[in-house]
C-alpha cells in the first residue's frame, strides 16, 4: 500500500539519516562480518534444543529451522563489539536471547490459538497444545542454562527480569481506545513488556559482557528499549499495511483477535467514522468488519500517525548511541534503525 512507499527518515546529531527504500538485514550484518558469528550461535542454538525427548528435539529442531531474522542475536553481538569482543562470552546471551524469543513465540501461538506464524504452521497446530506448552518450558530452561556458562552473575538477573515481563505483557491487553492517555499508556506498558523488554536484555547483555561500564551498559540498554518499542509499532502499523503474501498472513488479522493496537488508537482520536466511533465506544468488533476498519484506519491517518512515534522512537535509540566513537559497529546499528522503519515484514 501506499504507506510502504513512504520516505522514512530520522536524525542523529552528524545530520538525516533516510531509508527511502527497505533495508536489507543481511547488507548489515555483511557489512559487519557478522554472518560467522551469528552462524556460530545458530549452531549453539540447534544444541540446545536437543532432548532425550525425541518429540521435543524434532519440534524444538523445527522452531529453530525456521530461523528468522536473528535480530536480537545480532544485537547482543553488535553491542558487545563497541566495547571488548569476544565471540565466546558473547554467544551464550546471543543463544539465550534467541531460546527465549522462541519459547515466548511458541506461548503466544497457543494462548491466541494461532495457526500460521510468518507463513509456517506454529507448533502447537502442528503437534499439539501439551508439545508447545512443553517445548517453550524448555527452552525457557535452556535459556537460564545457557546463561549459567557466563560467569557474570547479572545476566541471569537481567533475563529472569525481562522473561517476567514479557509474560506479564501478555496477560495485559489494551482495553479501551478512550480517553487517549489511558489508551496510550496501556498499549506502551504493552509493547514496553512484549517486544522491548527483550531488546534492551539484548544490548544490556552484549555491552556487559564485553566489559562496558555501567553507564555504557545503561545507554546500550536505552537503546534497546527505544529500538524495541519502534519494531513493535512498525509491526502493528503492517497489520494495517502490510501484504499477506509478505507478512504470511492477512491484514487486520490483529483486529480479527481482538487486538487493540497503536494505528487504531490514533484513527479513533483523528476520525468520526462511524464504524470508527462504534469501535471506540464498543473497544470490540466484529471480525466481518475487519477489511473495512483497515481502510477506516488508514484513511484517518492513524497507520501514518503511529508510523511518525516509530520514527521519534528511533530519534530517542540512536541519541542513546552518542557517547559511543564513530565505529562500523556503531553505524549498523544506525542502519538497525533504519530497517525497523523501513521493513515491510
Amino acid at each position: 500500500m501506499a504507506l510502504t512507499a513512504v520516505r522514512r527518515g530520522f536524525s542523529t546529531k552528524e545530520g538525516p539519516v533516510f531509508a527511502s527504500a527497505p533495508v536489507d538485514l543481511n547488507h548489515i550484518f555483511r557489512q559487519t562480518n557478522l554472518h560467522d558469528d551469528l552462524a556460530y550461535v545458530e549452531h549453539r542454538l540447534m544444541q540446545r534444543v536437543e532432548s532425550r525427548s525425541p518429540v521435543l528435539s524434532s519440534a524444538g529442531a523445527y522452531i529453530t529451522a525456521a530461523g528468522g531474522k536473528r535480530l536480537r542475536a545480532a544485537l547482543v553481538l553488535l553491542a558487545a563489539r563497541l566495547g571488548n569482543y569476544n565471540l565466546h562470552h558473547a554467544s551464550h546471551p546471543a543463544a539465550a536471547i534467541e531460546l527465549l524469543h522462541s519459547a515466548s513465540l511458541i506461548h503466544d501461538d497457543l494462548v491466541d490459538h494461532t495457526q500460521r506464524r510468518r507463513g509456517r504452521v506454529t507448533v502447537h497446530a502442528r503437534w499439539n497444545n501439551t508439545v508447545a506448552l512443553v517445548l517453550g518450558d524448555y527452552l525457557f530452561a535452556a535459556a537460564t542454562d545457557e546463561l549459567a556458562n557466563e560467569p557474570d552473575p547479572r545476566l541471569i538477573e537481567w533475563y529472569a527480569a525481562a522473561a517476567q515481563t514479557v509474560v506479564e505483557g501478555e496477560l495485559s491487553p489494551v482495553t479501551q481506545l478512550e480517553p487517549l492517555d489511558i489508551a496510550l499508556a496501556q498499549y506502551r506498558y504493552k509493547i514496553g513488556c512484549k517486544t522491548a523488554a527483550l531488546f534492551k536484555v539484548a544490548c544490556q547483555a552484549g555491552m556487559a559482557v564485553a566489559g562496558g561500564t555501567p553507564e555504557e551498559i545503561e545507554r546500550l540498554a536505552e537503546f534497546g528499549y527505544h529500538l524495541g518499542m519502534a519494531f513493535q509499532i512498525v509491526d502493528d502499523v503492517l497489520d494495517f499495511t502490510g501484504d499477506e503474501d509478505t507478512l504470511g498472513k492477512p491484514a487486520g488479522n490483529d483486529l480479527r483477535e481482538g487486538t487493540l493496537t497503536l494505528p487504531l488508537i490514533y484513527a479513533v482520536m483523528q476520525d468520526d467514522h462511524a464504524l470508527l466511533r462504534q469501535v471506540a465506544h464498543t473497544a470490540s468488533l466484529d471480525p466481518s468488519q475487519v477489511p473495512e476498519l483497515v481502510s477506516a484506519v488508514i484513511d484517518a491517518g492513524g497507520a501514518e500517525r503511529a508510523l511518525e512515534e516509530a520514527r521519534i522512537t528511533i530519534e530517542h535509540a540512536l541519541a542513546c548511541l552518542d557517547r559511543f566513537p564513530s565505529s562500523t559497529t556503531k553505524q549498523a546499528l544506525s542502519d538497525i534503525g533504519a530497517f525497523v522503519l523501513a521493513r515491510q515484514a
